[in-house]
Parts: C-alpha cells; sequence; structure tokens
C-alpha cells in the first residue's frame, strides 16, 4: 500500500509537467499502462519513451489533479485534468480517471478511463 505522501509527491511531479521522471521515480520496472479498452503497454521504458513522444509533440501540457483522490490498500484512483496545447497548434482538453494498483511505494498497474471524442477519436 503506498504512503498518502507517495501519492502527494507523484501527483506534485505530474503536476509540475516532469510526467517522465514521475514515470522514472514511481512506476515498477514491469508497469503496465492501458487507455480505456486499447491493449496495454508493458515496461517502464516502453511507458517512458511513449511519454517522451507525447510530450516532444505537444508545445505545452498541463496537469490538474481534481481532488480528493482515493487510496484503499493497493488501489488509488485519481482524476485528472490535462491540457494540451499540440505542435500543430491543436488544443486538447482531457479529462480522465486514472485506476492504479500498487505495490508497496511503485505503481504496477494503471488503466485510464476517459471519453475517446476528447481525444479526436
Amino acid at each position: 500500500m503506498p504512503a498518502r505522501d507517495t501519492i502527494e509527491a507523484f501527483i506534485a511531479m505530474v503536476e509540475a509537467g516532469n510526467f517522465d521522471t514521475a514515470m522514472e521515480r514511481f512506476y515498477a520496472d514491469d508497469a503496465t499502462m492501458q487507455e480505456n479498452q486499447d491493449a496495454p503497454r508493458k515496461g517502464l521504458a516502453n511507458l517512458i519513451e511513449r511519454e517522451r513522444r507525447t510530450m516532444a509533440g505537444s508545445r505545452h501540457i498541463t496537469a490538474q489533479c481534481v481532488r480528493p483522490f482515493l487510496i484503499d490498500g493497493d488501489t488509488v484512483v485519481i482524476r485528472w485534468h490535462f491540457d494540451f496545447e499540440l505542435m500543430d497548434g491543436r488544443k486538447i482538453v482531457l479529462d480522465e480517471i486514472a485506476h492504479q494498483r500498487w505495490h508497496g511505494e511503485k505503481l504496477k498497474e494503471e488503466k485510464f478511463f476517459y471519453d475517446p471524442k476528447q481525444m479526436g477519436r
């Protein structure tokens, strides 16, 4: 079960825009990440690489935790609000729920739930 301070530190890093650094610090080496019903992506190196591609494709990204976040044993649920300004000038607003399973102080599984229309799908 992650400590509340761990989740607060994770949220602070994400809100500061340090998305890849937060992954390096808090995700397990064998972590998985899944978008809605897409197949899960596996492995920390793969997750960080994809995150850095997203960051490189954006002029600016802001993230805000919509509090409260919830902790129940190894399960953490965070509601996020993201604003993306893409390199081509498009803007995307994303409101999502991140459902996470932690093992101690490391995030092992994360699944995002959001309306795909927000991403232009």
